[in-house]
Order: C-alpha cells, then sequence, then structure tokens
C-alpha cells in the first residue's frame, strides 16, 4: 500500500528535500509505510532514507536530515492516511444501536481501529485487527493498547458480541503481555450475562498478566430506543453493591501482588448501589477515567483545592446558572453550595437535565443534548451566565448530540453560554467568574 502526500509544510525537512505535494510516499528507511501509525513511528530519527513516486511516475529518494525529535512536514488527506476501520460486532449492549433515529452521520458510526487506541485512548475489541497489525503492535511496541474485553470466556464473549471471532482473539491479550505491551480493560456489564461468577472468571484471568495495567468495569447503558434489540435489564442497587464487592476484592489482590489496585467499578456503580465514592487516592494514577473511573473524586478534590487557593472576594454581584446530568447532580450541588458560602455576591442555581432524549435511565451529563436543555429551562431564571460542561459536547465544543450548537442554545434561551472544563479548578474559577 502506499499513500498519497497531501502537502508539504514550508520550510519543513521533507520541503527542503524536494518533496512535493501530489508525490506517493512509499518507504521511510526501506520500512513501507501504509498508514499514520508506520508514518510517525518510522519517521523518527536524524537520518531518514525517503523512498516516493515523483510526478512522472518514477520511483524516486531522498535523504532527510533533521533533529532527532523534528517531523518530516508531511500532510495527507485523512489523519490515518487510510479508512477507519469499522466494527464487525454487533453487540447485545452496543450503545449506537439504541440511538433515535435522525441525529447526524457520524454519530453511528462504529469505530473499532487499533490505531486510534494508540492515538485517541479508544477502546477496541481486536475482532477486526490483521495478523500484520498485531506484529506491528509487538515490534513497535506501542503502549498502552485499550480493551473492551467484556468477558474472557470464549463461548460467552461469542454470545455477546455477536460474532464468531469473538472468542478467538481473547489470546491476542496474553501475546500482548507476554510481549510487554501495556493494557486497559474495559467490562461492559450486563446483568445475568457477564456479572456474577462470569465477572469473577474475567477479573481472575486478566489479573494473572502482569502487564493488565487496569481494569475498569461499567454497568450496561439503555436508551429507550431498543426497537427489536435484545432484552436486557439495567442494575439495581443490590446487584451493583455485589458488583463493586467482587470488584474490590481482585482490587485488593492486586494491591497487594503488584503494589497498585488494577480492578475499579465506574462511578455510575456507586451510584447505582448508593454508596459512598471512594476519596481520589483511591483511584492511583485515574487510568480510567474515560470510562467514568474516578471522575467524581477527582472533581471533587480539585475542586476543594481549588477553594483553598481562592483569597480574593466577588466584587460585584454575581448570577449564574450551571446544567449537569442527573448523577453529577449532588456533586455539582455540593461543590455551588461550598461557592455560595464563600462568596456572598454569588448567586447560582443548578439544574439537573432529566433525559428525555434518550430516556430517563440515561443520567450522565456527557449524554444531556441541548434539546431536553432547552425544554426544561426556557423561562427559568437563569441569571446573566449559562455554564455548560464540556463532557456535553463534540470534540470541536461546538454542537450537543442532536447537532444543536453552543451559539444556538444561546439564542434560544436569551443567556450567553460558558464551557467548563471537567477539571474542579476550572469549575469553580468559572462559577466565581474569576482566574485562579
Amino acid at each position: 500500500m502506499s499513500v498519497i502526500i497531501d502537502s508539504v509544510e514550508k520550510g519543513s525537512p521533507a520541503y527542503k528535500v524536494g518533496l512535493k505535494s501530489g508525490f506517493t510516499l512509499l518507504k521511510l528507511n526501506g520500512n513501507e509505510i501504509m498508514d499514520v501509525l508506520d508514518y510517525r513511528f518510522y519517521q523518527n530519527g536524524e537520518k531518514i532514507l525517503v523512498e516516493f513516486i515523483n510526478e512522472k511516475g518514477k520511483i524516486k529518494h531522498k535523504k532527510v536530515k533533521k533533529r532527532e525529535e523534528d517531523e518530516l512536514g508531511l500532510g495527507f488527506q485523512t489523519y490515518l492516511m487510510d479508512k477507519q476501520h469499522s466494527c464487525l460486532n454487533k453487540c447485545v449492549f452496543c450503545f449506537i444501536d439504541q440511538l433515535p433515529k435522525g441525529m447526524r452521520d457520524s454519530l453511528y458510526f462504529k469505530d473499532d481501529d487499533s490505531r486510534l487506541s494508540f492515538l485517541f485512548g479508544n477502546y477496541i475489541t481486536l475482532t477486526n485487527i490483521t495478523e500484520h497489525e498485531v506484529e506491528r503492535i509487538i515490534k513497535m511496541h506501542i503502549s498502552p493498547i485499550n480493551i473492551s474485553v467484556h468477558t474472557t470466556n470464549p463461548e460467552l464473549r461469542v454470545k455477546m458480541m455477536r460474532n464468531k471471532n469473538a472468542g478467538k482473539v481473547l489470546e491476542l491479550i496474553k501475546r500482548f503481555n507476554d510481549a510487554g505491551i501495556k493494557i486497559n480493560c474495559q467490562l461492559v456489564l450486563v446483568p445475568d450475562m457477564n456479572d456474577g461468577k462470569e465477572l469473577e472468571r474475567s477479573l481472575s484471568d486478566l489479573t494473572a498478566l502482569e502487564n493488565v495495567e487496569c481494569i475498569a468495569a461499567v454497568p450496561v447503558g439503555l436508551t429507550k430506543h431498543r426497537e427489536d434489540l435484545p432484552k436486557i435489564q439495567s442494575f439495581d442497587e443490590e446487584r451493583a453493591q455485589k458488583t463493586i464487592d467482587i470488584i474490590d476484592g481482585f482490587g485488593n489482590e492486586t494491591l497487594e501482588k503488584y503494589g497498585n489496585r488494577r480492578c475499579y467499578a465506574s462511578d455510575e456503580f456507586y451510584l447505582l448501589a448508593k454508596r459512598q465514592m471512594p476519596s481520589a487516592e483511591y483511584y492511583g494514577e485515574f487510568l480510567q477515567l474515560e470510562n467514568g473511573v474516578g471522575l467524581w473524586s477527582l472533581l471533587k478534590s480539585e475542586a476543594d483545592e481549588a477553594f483553598s487557593l481562592c483569597d480574593y472576594e466577588i466584587e460585584n454581584k454575581r448570577k449564574v446558572s450551571l446544567v449537569t446530568g442527573v448523577s453529577a447532580y449532588p456533586l455539582i450541588r455540593e461543590i455551588v453550595d461550598k461557592a455560595l458560602k464563600k462568596w456572598d455576591n454569588l448567586e447560582c442555581r443548578v439544574y439537573a437535565i432529566e433525559n428525555d432524549y434518550f430516556g430517563s435511565s440515561i443520567t450522565v451529563a456527557g449524554l444531556v443534548t441541548a434539546t431536553d436543555i432547552i425544554k426544561q429551562l426556557s423561562g427559568k431564571e437563569l441569571g446573566d451566565e449559562l455554564l455548560i460542561p464540556t463532557v456535553m459536547l463534540r470534540s470541536e465544543r461546538d454542537m450537543f448530540l442532536d447537532s444543536i450548537t453552543v451559539e444556538e442554545l444561546a439564542k434560544e434561551l436569551g443567556v450567553p453560554v460558558t464551557i467548563v472544563e471537567v477539571d474542579g479548578y476550572d469549575l469553580v474559577s468559572k462559577i466565581s467568574g474569576e482566574e485562579i
């Protein structure tokens, strides 16, 4: 495979030796370039032999000299340099299959791309990974790799993911482990399917592998749009409690065996079980924040520290409002109450948005839509500014899941909208209107 060079950065090492847009990149130092991982790995070094096809269709070579850390300076039509790999599974719990109709097309794409695991921390199932990719990961020793395991029972994994190859690829986890590749694992738990004894089996298998650094267990998310999908029940309080007990047991074992806790239940399990969240220290290096593990405790810890650093007063009367999901409301309410006690000139309301768009069982802030915000806040007292967490927006920070923009939301509600990072310091700063 070869890739077309789309652009060459002016003044870059590649530019200086005459590489141009439209040339076809073939190899770097004799290594075939198939995608972004090959390119980023083999462009490292001070001397690079670039093999390419010029505008006349002839294969040419150029020697490039640069500093070790410098980029070659080549740009390509797509970030990955080829098509994104889509998911081949039909998981019984797949959230994308539960989306309502009429959303933007990109939301219905199921990615399962090993390159995105390394570049952006995405979780992959390994069911469409090629042997070439496996060997490349081992050769390049790229770590960590994030894997959606769900269960280590091969037959059960096939059943849950509805893919005949789902059980076979579990051996790849052992190959990566034996090669010294660090691994983070995700288990989406479904009651009466892969919880209980099956969860114990999975945790036993995974914690036996020394390079499995962290395992996160999250409860299945069920929307109201499950037409023609397998019947699945949600976790109740009792099941959530038993699940946490199992996970904590294995976490204690890894703490003793490896010197660090490696098994965690997501924050959502603690909310379902009506248990107090662990302290921030419990979560170590917070390796599973993207799975909602430790977010609550970290935000609380950061906010508490932020308050201790606030040595200023709010001079003028400040009236603001803040929106969040139902599950995070108690924590945000707690933080706002501390702010109200600290600053007399502050007036701040917190609104928990019920999720009518996806269904009331969906309570996380990251799945709150502008449609629900507008419906539930129209006519309410919002003050001079509305604060929204960035998790409600796509990566460009401009649009909600229902394709309504931040600008459109502000216009509908008649109030300026300010985006707040998922960070306790930024939250306290945005509430007070002052830099910490």
